[in-house]
């Protein structure tokens, strides 16, 4: 088989690949679909709701199990269950605290990953990631600061203050990570993710009127960054520089 007859073989096996990926994603497209087209979360908060609005993750999840093995429970697989456990916690506003929480070791899970060997390359670091970096810690810690006097307005203001703050030094900490992986699709979506509870901070905490669509916003962004962190583990066990990859394609 001489050079031309191996990149061509190389490229069907590719495609081939994507092509089953594609497939495996059907679940989790069904799901949002569902979701959408029933609106659970403007009805009452039931465990079929909450059921709903967890599935397109849970589907990510169990996609990242088989592809992965039950390692991936101590990251990416183990972040998207947690994930789903904020998802059916926030369906009921009593336990909005116990959401954050799911959500901030869901972003733990995800920061642990971004440091295994398996995202490490040699070239990982540059001058511009650094200071990409250290502008997502000061627009973490900018966007903190700019909630603290609506999140002291809340009823919960004792727990919610500390809580948000950490959960924005836990987000800004798997965005960092993410940067450094230099994988395009693990870093657009941390980013999204961040663009999503951004969403939602302003509008819970009341520090802009409810959007016309802001909760289209929040989920489409959420689902959306949740799909591009899932996608981006499965591609990374290809391993090498995806991200020189992507600039060459």
């Amino acid at each position: 088989m001489d050079i031309l007859e191996t990149a061509a073989y190389d490229r069907r096996q590719r495609r081939n690949t994507y092509c089953v990926l594609l497939l495996s994603l059907s679940p989790f497209f069904l799901a949002i679909a569902v979701y959408f087209y029933l609106w659970i979360p403007d009805s009452s908060p039931s465990i079929l709701a909450a059921a709903i609005k967890a599935a397109p993750v849970i589907s990510l999840a169990l996609l990242v199990l088989s592809y992965k093995g039950g390692r991936s429970l101590l990251g990416v697989a183990g972040g998207l269950i947690f994930s789903a456990g904020g998802d059916c916690c926030l369906i009921w506003p009593e336990l909005f605290l116990h959401g954050m929480a799911s959500f901030a070791l869901a972003h733990l899970l995800y920061s642990l990953t971004f440091l295994s060997t398996r995202y490490s390359s040699p070239s990982s670091s540059s001058s511009l990631s650094y200071f990409f970096c250290l502008l997502l810690w000061l627009l973490g810690g900018g966007l903190y600061a700019y909630l603290f006097p609506f999140l002291q307005k809340t009823p919960d203001a004792a727990a919610l203050t500390p809580g948000v703050g950490v959960y924005v030094a836990l987000i800004v900490l798997m965005a960092t990570l993410a940067v450094r992986t230099r994988r395009p699709l693990i870093m657009l979506g941390s980013l999204i993710f961040m663009t999503s509870d951004l969403t939602l901070a302003l509008q819970t905490f009341k520090v802009t009127e409810p959007l016309e669509h802001g909760r289209h916003i929040v989920m489409t962004t959420y689902y959306l960054a949740q799909l591009l962190i899932a996608v981006g583990d499965i591609k990374a066990a290809e391993g090498g520089d995806e991200f020189a990859k992507w600039k060459k394609s």
